[in-house]
């Protein structure tokens, strides 16, 4: 008998070892809305997948559809969980193969709260950042290890964010990569494949654009060979509630209780940056239509509108957009002072280093640039001899690996945003708060 036992409890072990196995990433959370929410799985092999979840306090629990990975997909599932309803926080298991895999941290989602007309705007708060470089010794560049110390994940996910914003350079392609869905599809797994972001992925939802280094090579524009390419793999590895609100790209759209973010994509349409005949864009025409539309229709308390490069910073330096396009900057400025569109934030990346700008247009309405970077790549200071800080917020630069936590809070149309900015450790290097104008 006990020869018996011992067989089918090593079975019942050798079956939960083989499904925790099948599951290569994830989950992720993804987009949520107040009737629909996204997890993201993937798997190291064929594999069916599912998940199963009930609000938190217990009750009825459902099913998301089964899906079957595919080696044509990265072996991802996009799975949306259809029975949510508003103001709820579920758990969730993931299973494949109809077996349950044994969760490593805790798995929650929420859905967003149906506040409009009944209340106040819900406090919230989320997590930027950018520059995420993951080691890989093989295909490295020779010398010190570019990317950093991992553990800020942690640290994120310790504060608890509603959501994550990642603003592109997200993954660093390599050379080896740069040519082929495999290799592009290697290093977007080798990246989200490190234990540190494991309990950050499977609680806080997530939402992404891309820069130069997680769309192709260096200073990547329009006539990259691999743009399709790269797009489609973005696609597997995201949840975004969209993809490409123009033609083709990754641009995107969503709410979060009383904020409108406008997700851009400031590689697919892009021209090359040495180019001397030709309009200059960073956005395309399209785009920057679609950009202006979103803002003049917009009534939230603020507009973030996410993009992998700097906006308002006024240097000719790198890949600002003062540098690459100062016309089209200056007709998007220009139009956010015609329209009297208030509350804009620009979120940015691609620095190597974090710093708040800030300008009053000619209506008294003061329009923001945070840039926050890096999350793991290696720091850079400004370029002290020809950068302008006439735009920066006094005490706000930061050359050093850290994210940034904006938080919402305060009564309708008197909202208050918090912005803190934490260095690996944890450690709360700089805040400043801007109220609702």
């Amino acid at each position: 008998m006990k020869t018996i036992f011992t067989k089918l409890l090593l079975l019942a072990c050798f079956s939960l070892l083989a499904q925790n196995n099948l599951l290569k990433n994830g989950p992720m959370l993804g987009y949520s809305e107040m009737r629909e929410v996204m997890v993201w799985v993937q798997t190291s092999a064929p594999a069916t997948v599912f998940i199963e979840y009930q609000v938190k306090e217990g009750g009825k629990k459902f099913r998301t559809a089964t899906y079957a990975t595919q080696s044509s997909e990265a072996y991802a599932a996009h799975l949306i969980c259809d029975s949510v309803l508003p103001g709820n926080r579920y758990t969730y298991t993931v299973y494949i193969n109809n077996k349950a895999v044994k969760a490593e941290n805790p798995q929650e989602f929420q859905s967003q709260t149906l506040w409009q007309w009944r209340s106040d705007p819900p406090e919230f708060s989320f997590a930027i950042g950018s520059c995420n470089y993951i080691n890989e010794d093989p295909y490295d560049r020779p010398g010190k290890a570019y990317g950093g110390d991992y553990s800020i994940f942690k640290t994120i996910h310790a504060k608890r964010p509603d959501f994550m914003i990642w603003m592109g350079d997200n993954t660093y392609l390599r050379e080896v990569d740069w040519f082929t869905e495999t290799g592009i599809r290697h290093r977007y797994t080798h990246s989200r494949d490190i234990p540190e972001l494991k309990a950050l992925l499977a609680s806080t939802h997530h939402y992404a654009t891309w820069d130069d280094h997680d769309y192709g090579p260096n200073d990547s524009d329009r006539s990259f060979r691999e743009k399709k390419t790269v797009e489609k793999v973005f696609r597997e590895f995201w949840a975004n509630p969209s993809y490409g609100l123009t033609q083709g790209g990754v641009s995107t759209y969503f709410q979060w209780a009383d904020c409108e973010f406008i997700v851009l994509d400031n590689r697919y349409f892009r021209s090359p940056n040495y180019r001397k005949d030709g309009p200059r864009t960073i956005l395309g025409e399209e785009q920057k239509e679609w950009l202006k539309d979103a803002l003049v229709s917009s009534r939230a308390s603020f507009k973030f509108v996410v993009i992998g490069g700097q906006v308002l910073n006024p240097s000719p330096v790198f890949e600002t957009y003062f540098n690459i396009a100062p016309e089209e900057r200056q007709e998007i400025l220009d139009f956010i002072e015609l329209q009297g569109v208030k509350n804009v934030v620009f979120l940015t990346g691609d620095r190597h280093h974090t710093i708040l700008n800030k300008m009053e247009n000619a209506n008294g309405h003061a329009v923001y640039d945070l840039t926050c970077s890096s999350l793991t790549a290696g720091s850079a200071k400004p370029h002290e001899e020809k950068e302008d800080f006439s735009l920066a917020v006094e005490n706000t630069l930061l050359v050093e690996n850290n994210y940034a936590l904006l938080s919402l809070s305060g009564e309708f149309r008197k909202r208050k945003l918090k912005i803190e900015v934490f260095n690996t450790s944890g450690e709360l290097k700089w805040e400043y708060s801007i109220e609702q104008q």
